[in-house]
Formats: structure tokens, sequence, C-alpha cells
């Protein structure tokens, strides 16, 4: 590890209270750049740390994969001394971020309302399922739910015949990402102005607008101009293509690439065909386009195929595994694939940030925590002497991480 990370946001300090994907992948970046982020979990840790494979009990793969560069601080805020210990690690914070749901948030009396008039200078994140003043503001919104809810899973039907999910938590990440941008954007708000603010993302919201980008299509006009869907992306054609001895993703996309390829099959004047001539003919046909690509890929195999596509300029690839990418060469030589020493889990396998700064990088400074590994250190820091933390520690208020 190196050392005190210097990233665009050093300096910050995040008191998160997110737990699973949403609010701590939207935590993990703030911490890959820069900020000093100090996860503030219950006496039984987030639930994450049993999601899956683990060489010891909290500490699974994904858990392990989403929560570097943050310390963990194991303490019962239902008891009056937890709340003091949140509330002096509020007061030394810049930002708090929590995925409670608004009822209970208020309950325990650290929504924005009660929380600003004490910390003014604190910016209040809250990761929702639903935004507020509709129906849907204080149900529970999981992956899979809004998967359902925001179109994406019934889109999947043009593929499988049925609704299905995406095979990746996009909705937890998307929205984490969305989280994180927001952050950034309040932060800049407070240095301009020097006012904090309450900033509130929900997950519902954050999918309709990402999935409904392309897919609102006519409905863009009132009236609808024409079908609310984005013709290319649901053509069940569009797929990896099966070739002689494997499969591809192939993607002619400019008038050239697709000249390219005519020329290629053998068929030079599909290019002034009107049904492919342009872009708009080529969406308004492309079930018919992509049948095309899909029976002439069957033809050869898929060397033949990379090495005459790329002489073409037409963007091809091979279809990789997530296994296949611990060996991609790409990723090997960038240096973005990482393995590190953890003190308790062995060799740990990660990656870089994606994000690349010319003056003020984006670092791995600490692996993911075990549960209240740094209960002690952060309690110190918060002014606590060594009689206190074994009290708390006796009592139950607060958990240590013991080897």
């Amino acid at each position: 590890m190196s050392g005190p990370n210097k990233g665009p946001l050093a300096d910050l300090r995040v008191a998160d209270l997110s737990s699973v994907l949403f609010g701590p992948y939207c935590t993990q970046l703030l911490g890959d750049l820069g900020a000093e982020v100090i996860k503030v979990e219950s006496l039984d840790g987030d639930a994450l740390r049993s999601a899956g494979v683990a060489h010891h009990p909290g500490m699974a793969g994904s858990f392990v994969n989403t929560n570097r560069n943050k310390r963990s601080l194991a303490v019962d805020l239902k008891t009056r001394e937890g709340r003091e210990v949140l509330d002096r690690l509020l007061a030394r914070s810049d930002v708090l971020v929590t995925n409670i749901r608004r009822k209970p948030l208020a309950q325990l009396g650290l929504d924005h309302a009660s929380l600003a008039p004490r910390f003014p200078s604190l910016i209040h994140c809250s990761a929702t399922g639903y935004g507020q003043g509709g129906p849907y503001e204080d149900d529970p919104a999981f992956d899979d739910t809004t998967q359902a809810m925001c179109g994406l899973a019934s889109l999947q039907t043009a593929f499988c015949g049925e609704p299905r999910y995406v095979a990746s938590a996009v909705a937890d990440k998307i929205s984490g990402l969305t989280l994180a941008l927001a952050v950034v954007a309040a932060i800049r708000h407070r240095d301009v102005t020097g006012q904090a603010q309450s900033v509130d993302v929900s997950m519902y919201e954050t999918m309709v607008a990402f999935t409904m980008l392309e897919h609102l299509s006519g409905a863009a006009f009132d009236p609808p101009a024409g079908p609310m869907v984005y013709p290319r992306t649901t053509s069940p054609h569009r797929r990896p293509y099966r070739t002689r001895d494997g499969y591809l993703s192939v993607m002619p996309y400019t008038d050239r690439h697709w000249a390219s390829f005519f020329r290629t099959i053998g068929q030079p004047g599909l290019a002034h065909d009107a049904r492919f001539s342009s872009m708009a003919a080529r969406t308004a046909n492309i079930d018919e386009l992509y049948g095309l690509l899909a029976q002439e890929m069957e033809r050869h195999t898929s060397d033949w195929w990379l090495k005459t596509l790329k002489a073409n300029d037409i963007p091809a690839v091979k279809v990789q595994t997530p296994q296949d990418l611990l060996n991609d060469r790409h990723l090997l030589d960038t240096g973005f694939i990482r393995r590190d020493p953890h003190p308790t889990e062995g060799t740990v396998v990660g990656f870089e940030s994606p994000m690349r700064f010319g003056q003020s990088p984006a670092q791995l400074t600490r692996l993911a925590p075990n549960l209240g590994e740094h209960s002690a250190e952060i309690l110190a820091e918060l002014g606590y002497n060594q009689s206190d933390i074994d009290a708390f520690s006796g009592r139950g208020i607060i958990k240590q991480f013991s080897a």
C-alpha cells in the first residue's frame, strides 16, 4: 500500500452509513479519489460481508472488492453513547452518506432537517429507493425490483421472450456512480457558496433516466412521433455472433463500416440499397441488417473475421468470460489488475481506478477493513481515552476486531 492518498478529494472526510452496493460503491469511488472514508457499521456489520465466497466470516469477495480505502467503525447507534460517537464524527466530517430509508432515518434523528442546525457545514447525502413526493417514496427498493420497475427487465424480452434481469447489479452500481457525482457537485457548491445542502439520489428515478435515454425515442415528442423503443439495441439479432468456431462481437456502425462489410461479403451493391444506405434507413431495417450479419458470420472462423474486419477498421472483438479478464493482455500490461497482500485474507485481487489524473492520481491506500478494525483508532481521534474505549467495548457499544 502507498502512503496517504493525495487524490483530488484529499482532506475530505466522509461518514459512510451505507451498506450493500448502492452507497458503498459511491463511497469507494470517493475513497479512491482521496477522501477519508469512515464506514460506520452496526455490530453485525454490512450485510454484504456475508454475500458470497470468503476465507473468513465477514470478508466475502464482493465486500472486499467494494470497500477498499475505508476504515471500519462498528458502533451501536441505538445507544446514547453510540449516538454521541456518531455526533463527534459528524462534527468532523464534510459528507454523510446513508441509504437508511427516510422514516427510520428521521426516527434516528439522522435526516437533514435534524442534522443541519447542529452541523451546518455537513453535506447530507441520501441514497434512496424512490424520489420524494410520490406514492412509492417509502417503499423498499433493491437492484432486482428496480430493474423490473424501470423498464430494463422488460426490454430483455426482445432476446429471451420474457422479462429478465441483466446479469449484473446495474441499478445499484449506476445509482452509486450518480450519487458520487452528486456528492462532488455538492462539495463544489459548498466550496463556492459556503452552503452545505442535502442531496437525494433515488435508484428508481436514476434507472428510469438511464434506461430511457435512448428508448424514449418517439415518445420524446408530444404527441409521440413514433414507438417508444430504440430499435438497434432491441433487435433479436443484436448479440455476439456465432462464427464457424466461436463467437465474436462485431459492430459495423458508420456508412464506411457497412460499405466495407458489404464489399467483404461480396455484395458491395448493398451499400446503395435503400434499406441500408444511411443511418436512418439501417435503423428502420435493423432486424434484416443484423440478420444478414449473423448469417454471414457463420461462414468463416473467428480468426479469419478478426483479421479481415480489423484490416477494414470495423470494430470486432472476441467474447471474453469474466475468468478471461484476469489474463487479458491489455489489462495486465496497463497494470489495471492488482494483487495485494491483505493482513487477514491473503492475496486479494482487484482493479485500479479507471479514472486517471495527471496531477492528483486516484490511489489504493487501504484494503477492505475487517468489522470494527479501526473502532479504537477512530474513537481516539474523536477524543475518547483508552478507559472510555475499553468501557464501550466491554458494554457492547462498539466492536473491535481481533485477528
